[in-house]
């Protein structure tokens, strides 16, 4: 793909090969983004793991310590008492079965999030080919399962955030924005970094984060050494 002058002009302002330290590689990645809205800034981690080996996925939450920076919707598969909690948590849409039935007719997905209560899984379960491939499937693995609906509800507005790795064993996740300080965009990547070294697979071999590049929405990717990132997840324990 052809790149834009903006593009060019970044790619001439830093060492596209370098890897940097966490706070050299922020102060970059502020420093490029060039679009006229704010960016949100993202971590792309290479883990060395077989994707293909079910023992060896690595998926789970975190809740960042200054949130993502973007409004969340969640939604929540519940009835009755549960239905009724995770409204008064802040829940942008509930339901039960009406609501599987509305996806499954068609209806438009628009949340980030899906929470489900255990007795709710049957009816969410024959919703897979619809939540699976974008990611919204609840699962108790990434505490989207959960009978305590209120809080998490609460967690994930406030800025707790899902991931799990694609089929290539990357995992991308956001950690704030463009115009988050350099003290939050560092404190969020430890967040995520600490987590994601926590839930290193018994069956990885060899070095676990490989490779990790931070980024804004439209700017360049910029390298970080992942062995001064574990130095910082050290610094913020």
């Amino acid at each position: 793909m052809k790149k834009s002058k903006a593009q060019k002009d970044a790619d001439r302002r830093y060492d596209t090969n370098a890897l940097y330290a966490p706070r050299d590689a922020i102060d970059l990645v502020k420093t490029l983004a060039h679009a006229s809205f704010d960016e949100s800034v993202d971590a792309s981690f290479l883990l060395g793991i077989d994707a293909r080996q079910a023992d060896q996925l690595v998926r789970g939450t975190v809740s960042l310590p200054h949130g993502t920076g973007k409004e969340v919707r969640v939604a929540v598969f519940a009835e009755s008492d549960k239905a009724r909690e995770a409204e008064a948590a802040g829940a942008d849409i509930v339901g039960g079965k009406d609501l599987a039935d509305e996806l499954q007719g068609g209806g438009a997905l628009n949340f980030d999030i899906a929470i489900a209560t255990p007795d709710m899984m049957p009816v969410v379960g024959k919703l897979g080919p619809i939540l699976g491939p974008r990611g919204l499937m609840p699962n108790p693995k990434s505490g989207t399962v959960t009978q305590d609906i209120g809080k998490t509800v609460e967690a994930f507005k406030a800025g707790r955030v899902e991931y799990r790795n694609d089929r290539y064993g990357n995992v991308h996740v956001p950690i704030g924005r463009v115009s988050f300080t350099e003290d939050q965009l560092e404190q969020n990547l430890a967040a995520i970094s600490d987590e994601i070294t926590r839930s290193r697979p018994p069956a990885a071999k060899g070095r676990f984060m490989k490779k990790l590049a931070l980024s804004s929405t439209m700017g360049p990717g910029v390298w970080v050494d992942p062995a001064q990132v574990e130095d910082l997840v050290k610094e913020h324990r």
